[in-house]
């Protein structure tokens, strides 16, 4: 069947007015023999966005190989025939993305025909709400439909498994593993025509309790008088505004100054280039307003508000690496029992590791992301933090953890927290930092991506570093490689190498899981014998270095 057959079939098919009438101009360009066009049939048709364990993330149009209501009301009826023939409850959140809220009622119509109790979410809200609300509520399945801080014209497909699918209490609310992606991708398989889905209409718009709950359990994780604190937020464009500054009013501190600009929910992020804030230019206007305001720190979220940045005006932006061991600090400040585990990622700082031994905490090492991070640790054991430098941080306290998964509004609550503590004795996060390197040493960190146009060269280097692995990076000796393809361990294969250096230093690299890009974070470490800035004048140099090293092994 020819591209243009198979989007002549997918019109008959496709239940939405605004995908039929982009889908027929393209094909009526195509039948007139335009390349352009028949190029782009070729890329919707030519393959299929794949369900995984992030489910599923890609450009809104017609086509298999775009996000739409035929692609998402497939992967509902997939869900559905996952969770089992027997009636399980199902809870639907969306963000402020275009179509967002339109693939949550086709999901939830597809749900409720076939049985399946279904409860949507009040409105376009954060991810960590809904992650939080499938523990609340004790459902068997949750489903978010948001891309995050992708591009503008992208949506995507989450989802989160209740204790059943997730292997017990604990984990509930967690995002699926495998052989959850497989199994659901093969009931995608076998779902038929969307025309051919029995549709229902019977489900529950749950209440405000649903973010009142989040707000009591968040809240509750920052115990104490310290409130001091003047700070400027900015969401994004994203839809946790409202729920921060409520977080932030219940939780005892005064309401941040908030950039304007940014703060209502906008599907077009028309201030930024693009919507992360660990892109350069995507702060500018909540550090110039933190700088105005003279505030004391600028909380930023990413569109979906799972992720938190941080800035200390003066000083500017932390990475995700720093602002996770300052998080991890305060969190066993507040915390205790000797059953306490805290992770990060294999790519992030060892940081955590040093803080987790000085402490007598476990710690754990895990694959990117916070399918992994959140189920650190085993059966009796309580996981109290987690982090991954890509600016995700997950917060616990003895009362357990709200939220399973990464979450923007609890992490921007720790850090007012430990940043109005420090304010109290005359100090800032900044000063903690250097605290912190004179106690554990200075890891200072940093990345670079090599993008390709053909991922077959992502294969074909990381082959050639496994046969041929380079005996120094810079000054510094590599003596000893971990190779993360064989389990490493005890870690689920993925491809991806650890380079051990001298004095505590490494080099990782991996391709990335999203985009056709290589990845690699440099880490130095140096002891603080006596003056902080000096060690990190040091520090900085040689990380330079690194930095300089790496682009030429990997061919950036």
């Amino acid at each position: 069947m020819t591209v243009l057959d198979q989007a002549r079939q997918w019109l008959a098919e496709d239940p939405d007015p605004r995908t039929r009438a982009e889908l027929a101009a393209l094909v009526e360009r195509a039948e007139r023999g335009e390349d352009a066009a028949l190029a782009d049939l070729a890329d919707r048709f030519g393959a299929r966005l794949e369900f995984g364990t992030a489910g599923l993330r890609g450009a809104l149009g017609a086509g298999p190989n775009r996000m739409n209501r035929v692609v998402v009301m497939r992967a509902a009826a997939g869900i559905a025939a996952w969770l089992g023939p027997e009636s399980g409850h199902v809870v639907i959140g969306y963000d402020a993305r275009h179509r967002s809220a339109d693939f949550a009622r086709d999901s939830a119509a597809v749900l409720a025909g076939v049985g399946h109790r279904v409860s949507l979410m009040p409105g376009p809200l954060p991810t960590p709400v809904l992650a939080f609300a499938v523990r609340d509520l004790g459902a068997d399945a949750g489903i978010m439909v948001t891309a995050s801080h992708n591009p503008p014209a992208d949506n995507g497909y989450k989802v989160y498994a209740g204790a059943a699918k997730a292997g017990g209490p604990e984990d509930a609310g967690t995002q699926i593993v495998s052989p959850a992606d497989t199994e659901i991708s093969a009931a995608i398989d076998a779902a038929g025509p969307v025309g051919a889905l029995p549709l229902g209409r019977d489900w529950t718009v749950l209440g405000p309790e649903a973010v009142e709950r989040y707000l009591d359990a968040v809240t509750a994780l920052v115990p104490g008088k310290d409130r001091d604190l003047a700070t400027t937020y900015t969401a994004m464009h994203g839809v946790g505004g409202r729920v921060l500054l409520a977080a932030m009013e219940r939780a005892g501190f005064p309401r941040p100054s908030v950039v304007a600009a940014q703060f209502d929910p906008d599907p077009d992020f028309p201030t930024v280039d693009f919507p992360n804030p660990e892109e350069p230019g995507a702060m500018d206007l909540a550090l110039a307003a933190g700088a105005a305001d003279g505030s004391d720190l600028v909380l930023a979220n990413d569109p979906d508000a799972d992720r938190l940045a941080l800035a200390v005006p003066g000083h500017g932006l932390l990475t995700g690496n720093e602002v996770g061991g300052l998080l991890a600090e305060y969190v066993l400040d507040h915390t205790s029992g000797p059953d306490r585990v805290v992770a990060a990622s294999i790519v992030s700082s060892s940081l955590l590791g040093r803080i987790a031994r000085e402490r007598g905490v476990r710690y754990e090492e895990t694959l990117t992301g916070f399918k992994w991070l959140a189920r650190a640790g085993g059966p009796g054991q309580r996981r109290v933090f987690a982090f991954e430098e890509a600016l995700g941080y997950c917060v616990g306290g003895d009362g357990g953890r709200p939220v399973a998964d990464k979450d923007g509004i609890s992490a921007a609550l720790v850090a007012a927290a430990l940043a109005a503590r420090a304010r109290r004795d005359g100090r800032t996060l900044v000063d903690l930092l250097d605290d912190q390197a004179r106690r554990y040493g200075l890891h200072l960190t940093d990345q670079l991506s090599v993008r390709v146009t053909d991922p077959a060269v992502l294969s074909a280097a990381m082959r050639r570093l496994r046969a041929e692995p380079p005996a120094a990076f810079g000054p510094l000796r590599v003596v000893g490689v971990d190779d993360f393809a064989a389990g490493h361990a005890g870690l689920p294969p993925t491809d991806a190498l650890r380079f051990r250096l001298e004095d505590r230093g490494r080099v990782t690299l991996r391709p990335s899981g999203t985009e056709p890009k290589l990845k690699a974070y440099v880490e130095v470490v140096l002891e603080v014998g006596g003056d902080v800035a000096a060690t990190r004048a040091l520090g900085s140099g040689l990380l330079a270095e690194l930095m300089a090293s790496v682009a030429g092994v990997v061919g950036g």
